[in-house]
């Protein structure tokens, strides 16, 4: 997914209204011609699938999405959605999923044990694994230690669904562990021949467990190698529209200069724009960052006038921009999407047939 079918879904207004009605009259069971609280709660709990959060319930962080989800259709304070409410934030709610997924398109694997048994029969999983022990060996661990930090090591490249989502590791990782008796009967130190041996035990009982129930993971990557900077840059009405926004909050002293500490939440405002994750997403193009703002002396505070600020914003972009070109950061991430196939009143991207 791209997000280019929400964007079609949203852009046409006749399709986009048509399909509209059908959600609304869907989901109003009382056909009073507005949305209670609870008949907008299928609607919620749609989008919360979409983004591949946990089930309503299972989660206080995931719950607090849902609610502001809930809170952007009634305003925090309504009681009842007309039709015109709800396709207004419907709208704005899509639209934002459909630039996320262009930034980051998603891939939805099923993790179905296929391709684990085929790395555990491979050719490549003995030097793969060997490497993986150097890596997590660690005098005075257990062998059940390095076998669950080489799990959390592996990825849907190799069959594996990531072993850091609590789930996975419950229902999968320490059904697998408990299945293997033997890998709590091993002496300490560990060798790399018993590690070897004991792994694949417990490889094998995960694939065989990932037959019986897959894992549905949503994979996403993404390369920044400076493009959309590039492309920001090229077009001056764009970037000077963009920079105006930008600048509409940073405080100002009595003679309007902008100190140059706001140089980097400003930046992190143009970021979408320039095709930037926000700061502190991705620790990579964080460093690059903080080298050109170290390289351009741009955390010294001083007070600098709002042409002088916007040029020196333009200018640590492009330096960015040549930092990515050389050296282009990929980063991909896979989280698991729970219960995905959960039944409820409404399936938010169905279109009427």
């Amino acid at each position: 997914m791209d997000g280019s079918d929400i964007m079609e879904l949203v852009g046409n207004e006749q399709v986009f209204s048509n399909y509209v009605e059908h959600k609304f009259k869907e989901l109003d069971r009382d056909k009073d011609g507005h949305l209670s609280v609870q008949e907008l709660q299928p609607a919620v709990n749609d989008i919360g699938v979409a983004l591949g959060l946990p089930a309503h319930g299972s989660s206080p962080d995931s719950d607090h999405i849902y609610s502001e989800v809930l809170n952007e259709f009634t305003r925090g304070k309504q009681d009842k959605v007309s039709k015109t409410e709800f396709k207004e934030v419907l709208s704005d709610i899509l639209l934002g999923m459909a630039a996320g997924l262009k930034r980051d398109p998603i891939v939805i694997l099923r993790i179905d044990g296929e391709d684990l048994q085929e790395f555990i029969d491979g050719q490549n999983y003995e030097p793969e694994m060997i490497s993986l022990f150097s890596e997590v060996e660690s005098p005075g661990h257990s062998l059940r230690d390095y076998i669950v930090k080489a799990l959390l090591k592996l990825s849907v490249d190799q069959g594996m669904p990531p072993a850091t989502d609590s789930w996975v590791m419950s229902n999968v990782v320490e059904t697998a562990l408990q299945s293997c008796a033997t890998i709590h009967e091993q002496e300490k130190p560990v060798s790399q021949e018993t590690f070897l041996i004991e792994f694949k035990k417990v490889a094998n009982c995960i694939a065989r467990r990932l037959k019986e129930q897959p894992v549905i993971v949503a994979h996403s990557e993404n390369t920044f190698e400076g493009s959309a900077i590039k492309r920001l840059l090229s077009n001056k009405f764009e970037l000077d529209k963009t920079l105006n926004t930008a600048l509409e909050t940073v405080p100002r002293d009595r003679s309007g200069k902008i100190s140059k500490q706001y140089l980097q939440v400003t930046l992190d405002f143009v970021g979408p724009a320039a095709g930037l994750p926000p700061i502190g997403a991705v620790e990579q193009v964080d460093n690059v960052i903080a080298e050109v703002f170290k390289m351009m002396d741009a955390n010294d505070g001083n007070l600098v006038k709002e042409e002088e600020f916007k040029k020196l914003l333009t200018e640590i972009l492009g330096s960015i921009m040549l930092q990515l070109q050389g050296t282009p950061i990929s980063v991909s991430t896979n989280s698991v999407v729970h219960e995905p196939f959960a039944p409820s009143a409404s399936t938010l991207l169905q279109t009427p047939t």
